[in-house]
């Protein structure tokens, strides 16, 4: 018996287009390393345009390596225009799409930084003498407009008041795997087979599959028809939020039984879908604000321009599963800083501190002909594998992350096998992958008093293999303290038998 020892390709969308859409130019693409961006980008280098990717953080863009070989990356930050010059001067682009949205800061600030960030776009528009800029809204043809979609018709302003030909479409509930809408849908259905939700789920919506808004970004390129337009976009169907829920459990088969109430307000429903969706209160907030609008296309005249072939909203949830279980889901709203743009800078995170820490740091002997086999199960950790050891309890954790605000576990993993880093694992984010040195690094998103990290590594020690386990606590005052050291008698039973278990032992 060992001993352990311690110490405290996109590219499957259909295209209804001449080949005149395809007319080589050079595109600048804003939030490229977000959901939209992530499924925009491989369509645009397959029909031949050169391609610069604009990320806040390269460490965090994460394309494969033969999209990554293709493209050109610029790393700035749109709240910082003062840099823009420096950044663009010299540079020209054909097309620039703005991609870049904010769901999780507060609402006194959201509207702050979107007009910063979209001033400062109009700014780069024009030092790089675009000739064109798309942008994907929200539809927003209600008087009495939420806080987010208020945001995003003051960014629609703004990139109507530049001047420079605009091509801008809206789009309600967009459906595909990975998006936070299809995400919450999914998290509600699947989880809870008895649901009282608020009467204004009964507010109309147009959902659209993610395929369809692709296809409209892509082929609005240069065609002038589109040029200094606004167009709403949405699929066949037109359904009340409580009849998506309905179709969804129907697709895949469940039997849910829905009632309304009048009396759930919009706080209480953001705390119930924070504690039972995959989404923070502060995005689950902004969320359930614009769902009391109806979201329905009013024009419809994109469809003469781009004609193509619009997809149900079952046909929608069919493909999203399609790709679910082959494991191709390329970006996921979780994936994605960009979610807020107060955030988070994952290079500070990569060097694990040392001074002021706690750690638990555990270690066995491993045959060093399992290495691949025990480094696959690191790396394969979180989501539907669970944590090799007391799911119970870490399920608990997870619930009680949600009613302080966190993100729970509901995120689990984008796929069931590839990992990259910026991914999320549960409340745990990606920092780093090495699997030629066999190491994954893990920073907790999750709330505590203080900051933690998660580490796997496999060394090699003269004949044998050493299979490394470090958990890594910074804590934040008394509190942090009085935290870890309440949380001892789990970690020695929880991390130690972790350990074993990815070990490939009882």
């Amino acid at each position: 018996m060992a001993d352990i020892y311690h110490d405290n390709s996109y590219l499957s969308i259909p295209i209804f287009a001449s080949a005149k859409a395809f007319k080589f130019m050079r595109i600048l693409l804003t939030g490229a390393n977000g959901y939209i961006g992530m499924r925009l980008l491989p369509v645009l280098v397959e029909a031949g345009h050169d391609v610069t990717c604009v990320v806040r953080d390269k460490n965090r863009f994460k394309p494969s390596a033969d999209l990554l070989e293709k493209v050109n990356i610029i790393e700035f930050d749109f709240l910082h225009p003062e840099n823009a010059v420096q950044q663009f001067n010299k540079k020209q682009f054909d097309v620039a799409y703005y991609l870049i949205h904010s769901l999780g800061d507060t609402s006194t600030t959201l509207k702050e930084y979107e007009v910063r960030a979209a001033g400062c776009f109009v700014l780069v528009a024009t030092l790089t003498k675009v000739k064109q800029i798309v942008y994907l809204s929200g539809i927003s043809n209600e008087k009495m407009l939420s806080k987010h979609l208020t945001a995003r018709k003051v960014v629609k302003d703004v990139l109507i008041r530049s001047e420079i030909p605009y091509t801008i479409f809206e789009a309600g509930v967009i459906v595909g795997s990975g998006s936070i809408s299809f995400e919450i849908i999914r998290d509600l259905t699947e989880k809870i087979p008895l649901m009282i939700v608020p009467h204004w789920l009964k507010s109309k919506c147009q959902p659209i599959a993610i395929r369809n808004v692709i296809n409209y970004l892509q082929l609005c390129l240069m065609n002038e028809k589109t040029f200094n337009k606004t167009f709403e976009i949405g699929g066949p169907d037109v359904l009340t939020y409580k009849q998506m829920l309905l179709d969804y459990a129907e697709v895949r088969g469940y039997k849910r039984y829905i009632f309304s109430l009048p009396l759930l307000f919009p706080g209480l429903s953001a705390h119930w879908v924070n504690l039972t969706t995959s989404a923070n209160y502060t995005i689950a907030k902004q969320l359930v604000q614009s769902m009391k609008n109806d979201v329905v296309c009013k024009e419809t005249s994109i469809r003469s321009i781009i004609p193509q072939e619009l997809y149900t909203y079952k046909e929608a949830i069919k493909m999203a599963f399609a790709r679910i279980e082959q494991n191709m889901v390329v970006s996921s709203w979780t994936d994605s800083a960009s979610s807020s743009l107060t955030h988070l800078e994952v290079n500070q995170h990569i060097e694990v501190p040392v001074n002021g820490c706690y750690k638990d740091r555990k270690w066995l002997k491993i045959d060093c002909a399992d290495k691949e086999e025990i480094a696959n199960r690191f790396f394969g950790i979180g989501g539907e594998h669970g944590w090799y050891y007391a799911d119970s309890l870490w399920r608990i954790r997870g619930m009680l992350d949600k009613f302080v605000g966190g993100v729970g576990l509901s995120r689990g993993r984008r796929s069931k096998v590839d990992i990259d880093p910026g991914d999320t694992i549960d409340f745990w984010r990606v920092i780093l992958v090495d699997k030629k040195n066999c190491r994954l690094l893990l920073f907790a998103e999750m709330k505590l008093p203080g900051e933690a990290w998660l580490e796997w590594s496999i060394v090699q020690n003269g004949q044998h293999c050493i299979l490394k386990q470090t958990a890594t606590f910074r804590p934040k005052g008394i509190w942090g303290r009085n935290y870890w050291y309440a949380m001892l008698p789990f970690h020695f039973f929880i991390f130690r038998n972790m350990l074993r278990r990815i070990a490939g032992l009882k």
